[in-house]
């Protein structure tokens, strides 16, 4: 612990003190990829990216979100939609305790933020996937606010831009969480069919339902460097398929190269990006 505080004795013309530096927690955070130790504020300043190895670290919603539009645009859609434990689930513990302490732990009452924004001056909506919430899982509320999203795209002819970080169904909902993704994806066919645009950016991990639904069937589909996208999990697919899988499997990179995705776009860039896209959509 030497390395995190330290001990001066300061001695003056009558008396000695003692001064004591406390660095506070979560002042420094370990790169999961290289293991570095990286300063909290310089990260934050670098998008939460690791300057040494260039990996892509987990933002929260509402980082994502400033990241994304223009400074006060951003006017968040269904805020007081919450979910309720209607198969009394109990796993561990209950539902609704999970619920309670996810809330508590985050600042959100469910693990999508959606909303209306600009970009550049460009108007459009935007959802928000936060894995902090129970791994942003598809529950009822976060299939109910996409489909939202998407209907409201198309009343107010406006792209549709979502963000998508997810571990995929939530199990305590059951077939309630598996049912939103022939919701999301009814809604999102007829954005679709009225020429009206849809954006996914593909985060670390987007995986399970959310994958197999609204996050892989945009007009354009971007991937963040390194980012894992799937359905199932690797370890899960080797053990079922008893074959060896290639090198980088599931990355975002990799699904590039087998034409999954259209772009891979560091952060660092991806405001620029959208807003390019963006404008192309808007003149057209």
């Amino acid at each position: 612990m030497a390395f995190f505080s330290s001990e001066k004795k300061i001695v003056g013309n009558n008396a000695a003190s003692t001064r004591h530096m406390v660095i506070p927690d979560g002042s420094w955070v370990k790169c999961k990829n290289c293991g570095q130790t990286l300063y909290s504020d310089r990260l934050r300043d670098n998008l939460n990216v690791c300057w040494n190895c260039n990996c892509h670290l987990p933002v929260t919603a509402p980082e994502r979100i400033a990241m994304l539009t223009d400074e006060k645009s951003f006017v968040e859609m269904d805020a007081n939609l919450r979910s309720v434990d209607v198969l009394h689930f109990v796993d561990s513990k209950k539902y609704e305790d999970r619920l309670n302490e996810n809330r508590a732990k985050t600042g959100l009452e469910e693990a999508i933020i959606c909303g209306s924004a600009t970009l550049s001056g460009y108007p459009f909506l935007l959802g928000v996937m936060d894995f902090r919430f129970m791994g942003a899982s598809m529950g009822s509320v976060v299939g109910e606010k996409v489909t939202r999203l998407f209907e409201r795209g198309l009343k107010d002819s406006l792209p549709v831009v979502i963000v998508t970080a997810s571990g995929g169904a939530r199990m305590q909902e059951g077939i309630l969480s598996l049912m939103q993704m022939a919701k999301t994806c009814g809604a999102l066919n007829r954005h679709i069919k009225s020429g009206l645009p849809y954006i996914a950016i593909l985060t670390d991990p987007t995986y399970g339902g959310v994958t197999a639904s609204f996050a892989t069937v945009a007009d354009i589909i971007i991937g963040e460097p390194g980012a894992m996208i799937g359905f199932a999990g690797p370890r899960v697919i080797q053990e079922t398929t008893k074959v060896k899988l290639p090198e980088g499997f599931q990355t975002a990179e990799f699904l590039l190269e087998k034409g999954l995705l259209d772009r891979v776009v560091e952060r660092k860039n991806l405001r620029k990006e959208l807003s390019v896209i963006l404008e192309i959509f808007q003149k057209k």
